[in-house]
């Protein structure tokens, strides 16, 4: 009798996790389609504005990131249930499709690598500015002055910082929960990037998208590094290089996927990086046994990609045995 309800559940989730997986590769996140996260954007943008705009005490722009916050991550869930139902009342062919697009949109894996591709192309071409300017979409730090060594530790570090965040957590929350909640993750990933900052003007009113983006990242950031760890040559020691790394990093997260791909690719993080003006210092991670250089960026984006089929396999493992117990 179980078998007959539990069955159809376990097949239908190992399709969408192929098929997701698989269209993330195929397309990742082509320009000027409709995607999700732009929706999120924009939605963040009206607002944080409002909340600027009519909260003038540090409490009450708490309190309205708090809101924004549940408003965003519920309806973001709510709206991929709804697709997913709709879909479903079609015909549950069309159901599937909706939560294979809707998790594919999720998953950030292969935009990671296109952009450090993008910025990596010029680089290797000598064009220094355009490096540059690419590099300035993607993060955070003042691009403006950046040495070519510089350019490089920001690459390395944008696809460390992300692996977590951008391409494995959204996996791992797709897999607990299929699309409605990897689309919910997605909205607090998309709000700590563009409001959970310390500095003015949302020191407050990030603080609860900021520290809920940090409590989901932590798990999925764990077994990243656990991954990477069974990687090595001593997983025991890796383990602990990273998490010595790590303390010295005040995100929760950050640090320890940064520090171990600096430990796996034998590479030193972190300096001095500049954000509007201001030189901020950043904790060193890892040992620099080899320069940065070209070659290493793409060795981290193989890293990010065996990351990804290590996790994609143990989650098709796992369906697959519930799918025997449910028969047995």
């Amino acid at each position: 009798m179980w078998s007959k309800w539990f069955f159809p559940a376990q097949e239908t989730a190992l399709l969408v996790l192929v098929a997701a997986l698989g269209l993330d590769y195929l397309l990742a996140d082509p320009w000027g389609w409709p995607h999700p996260v732009r929706v999120m954007g924009a939605v963040i943008t009206v607002g944080q504005r409002y909340i600027l705009n009519s909260c003038r005490t540090a409490r009450a722009q708490c309190w309205g990131g708090a809101v924004l916050t549940l408003l965003l991550v519920l309806g973001s869930y709510g709206l991929g249930w709804g697709l997913v139902a709709v879909g479903n009342w079609v015909h549950p062919g069309v159901g599937i499709l909706v939560q294979v697009v809707l998790m594919a949109s999720c998953l950030g894996g292969r935009s990671l690598r296109f952009a450090a591709l993008e910025v990596l192309q010029p680089l290797q071409a000598g064009d220094l500015q355009q490096a540059r300017q690419r590099l300035s979409r993607y993060v955070g730090r003042d691009t403006e002055h950046l040495s070519e060594p510089e350019i490089l530790r920001a690459l390395l570090e944008t696809v460390a910082e992300n692996t977590p965040d951008g391409a494995t957590a959204p996996l791992f929350y797709a897999f607990l929960g299929g699309a409605p909640l990897a689309l919910a993750y997605k909205a607090i990933s998309t709000l700590d990037s563009m409001v959970g900052y310390r500095r003015a003007p949302f020191t407050h009113l990030g603080r609860v998208a900021a520290r809920c983006e940090d409590g989901l990242t932590w798990l999925p950031c764990r077994l990243t590094v656990l991954t990477l760890a069974l990687l090595s040559r001593d997983p025991w020691s890796f383990w602990d290089h990273c998490r010595q790394d790590a303390q010295a990093d005040p995100s929760p997260n950050s640090g320890w996927s940064e520090a171990a791909f600096a430990w796996r690719l034998g590479i030193q993080l972190g300096g001095t990086n500049v954000y509007q003006g201001q030189p901020i210092e950043k904790p060193k991670l890892g040992i620099p046994s080899r320069p940065l250089s070209p070659q290493v960026v793409l060795e981290s984006l193989q890293l990010l990609r065996q990351i990804l089929l290590i996790w994609a396999g143990g989650m098709m493992g796992v369906l697959l045995m519930l799918r025997f117990l449910a028969l047995g």
